[in-house]
Order: C-alpha cells, then sequence, then structure tokens
C-alpha cells in the first residue's frame, strides 16, 4: 500500500498546506516540511515491521439499474428481485441552457434501456491496531507520535481505497484490464470511473452508509462499525460507491428545495423532520 499513498493531506493534518513532493521547496515551510517527512518515514517503516496495524478490506459488484433518481440493486442477474435500493439526490441549481441537474443515478443505465449495470461498494480500513498504539505513545507523554500514528493510518486507510479500487477496474470487474496509470495519475484521478462515498457533495447523505453495510455485511465480515452518527470505527477506514461510467463525474449537488427533502423522506420511509435533520448541510 505504501506506492499508493497520496502525501499531500499528510502536511494538511499538520497545518501545512502544499503539494508533495513540492512543498520541500517551499521558503516558509520547506525545512519543516521535510523534517516532518523524515519522521514520518521512521515512524512508518516501524509500524511496518512490528505490524502494528492490520488492513482489512471488503468489496462488492452488484447487478443495478437506475429507476428515476433511485438505483436498484438486484439478486442476481434475472434483476427480477430488488435486493436494496440506493436513494440519490438532484441537482436544483439554476444553470445555463443545455446543462443538466445531476444524479448520481444518471451514470447507471436506466431500467427501461434493458441494459445491464452493475454498482460497485466497498469498505477498507487500516486503523485496526491505531487507537492501541496512540494510545501508547499517549502514555509516554509522546503527543508527536501518538498524532503521527493516526496520521499514518488515515493515509494508509486512503491508500489501500486506491489500490483496491484499481484492482477492481483492471481486474476483478475488469472494465478497464489496460490501464496503465502511475501513482501520480491515480491520485490525480485520470482512470475510467468514480469511486464517491455518502456524505460527498454529490451524494451527502450519510443514511446511505447502512445500505452499504447491510449489501455487505461489513460489520461481521470485516469488523468495521457505524456509529449513532454514522461515522466509521475504526476511523481510519473508507466506504463507499464503485461506478463504471466513462462519463461519471464528481460535482456538488448545492442547495435543494422543500419539495425534493419531502420526496426523499416519502422514499426513504423516514419523518420529515429526521430527513431534515441529515440534509440539513443542503436545504435552500
Amino acid at each position: 500500500m505504501v506506492p499508493y499513498i497520496d502525501w499531500s493531506p499528510f502536511f494538511n493534518t499538520w497545518g501545512l498546506h502544499g503539494k508533495y513532493p513540492d512543498i520541500f521547496d517551499y521558503e516558509m515551510t520547506g525545512k519543516q516540511a521535510k523534517e516532518l517527512f523524515e519522521d514520518a518515514q521512521i515512524m512508518l517503516n516501524k509500524i511496518l515491521k512490528n505490524k502494528s496495524l492490520k488492513a482489512k478490506a471488503i468489496f462488492g459488484l452488484f447487478p443495478a439499474n437506475s429507476v428515476g433518481d433511485d438505483i436498484e440493486i438486484y439478486e442476481n442477474e434475472n434483476r427480477d428481485k430488488v435486493k436494496a435500493t440506493f436513494l440519490t439526490l438532484r441537482q436544483q441549481l439554476q444553470k445555463r441552457e443545455g446543462e443538466p441537474n445531476l444524479s448520481i443515478a444518471d451514470f447507471i443505465a436506466p431500467k427501461e434501456l434493458n441494459i445491464a449495470d452493475y454498482l460497485g461498494c466497498f469498505c477498507v480500513s487500516t486503523g485496526f491496531g491505531s487507537d492501541e498504539l496512540s494510545k501508547e505513545y499517549e502514555d509516554k507523554i509522546d503527543d508527536y507520535s501518538s498524532i503521527m500514528v493516526k496520521a499514518l493510518a488515515d493515509r494508509f486507510a486512503e491508500a489501500y481505497a486506491e489500490y483496491l479500487h484499481k484492482e477492481v477496474r483492471t481486474n476483478k470487474w475488469g472494465y478497464a484490464k489496460n490501464e496503465k496509470l502511475d501513482n501520480k495519475e491515480l491520485i490525480k484521478e485520470s482512470y475510467k470511473g468514480i469511486r464517491p462515498a455518502p456524505g460527498y457533495p454529490a451524494c451527502p447523505d450519510h443514511l446511505e452508509k447502512e445500505t452499504i453495510w447491510k449489501l455487505l455485511d461489513v460489520e461481521n465480515a470485516i469488523g468495521v462499525k457505524l456509529t449513532e452518527s454514522l461515522a466509521m470505527w475504526p476511523a481510519s477506514s473508507v466506504s463507499g460507491y464503485y461506478f463504471a461510467n466513462e462519463n461519471s463525474k464528481y460535482f456538488g449537488l448545492g442547495n435543494i428545495n422543500e419539495d425534493q427533502l419531502i420526496d426523499y423522506a416519502k422514499r426513504r420511509n423516514i419523518d420529515l423532520e429526521k430527513a431534515r435533520k441529515w440534509l440539513s448541510p443542503n436545504l435552500n
């Protein structure tokens, strides 16, 4: 997983902003960034040598089609029985003529077209052992190393997600078998398809994690749990969807109006106040 690490966000954790490795050349913070990176390499090698962190992952690829703004997941290739449904939200922005208001459901083939499409889901974690190791340093009054452990565990999790997505694209799903991208191109997301997660600007509804957890049986399979607020434990975990559509892209949902909120609450079969709670950042 180490070759797949994107180091730029690591420096952000410590309040140093810039892209790796260019950050080392910054006049104001370059020296500090180099020292921090050297310390990170020492800790990283120690973690790897002692096998202090445990990585776990699960993913699934499912027959799927869109029905309006819903994505239906089917029991099998017969597609006659719905196993789960992902609810998506649609932009309600004022756009230039000819520009559509997007939903991530647009990246799955509509059911009426009779096209056999698919959607992937995943969860990876590299956080098992991080709390214990971090506390060991806390008990030694070494807050710097304690924070370093958590920062590296987060980088490992993102690297694992990147590695697994590449394996899915080129091997497991195999829709991009001939892909040849180096880590810089992976960080730039130069590959075909996207890997959004519940909570992303295009799909801000964290309740969708519950559907992923049920589909993959995540907690029983790899031990990653959802808290009451739908955060993941261990914290150094990543979950989300795989879309293979070559036209799929990341976008911001923006503000939604009351009519979509009401429709969403009905589709999810929850009361309006609960819907308002989970979508409050996006309410107009």
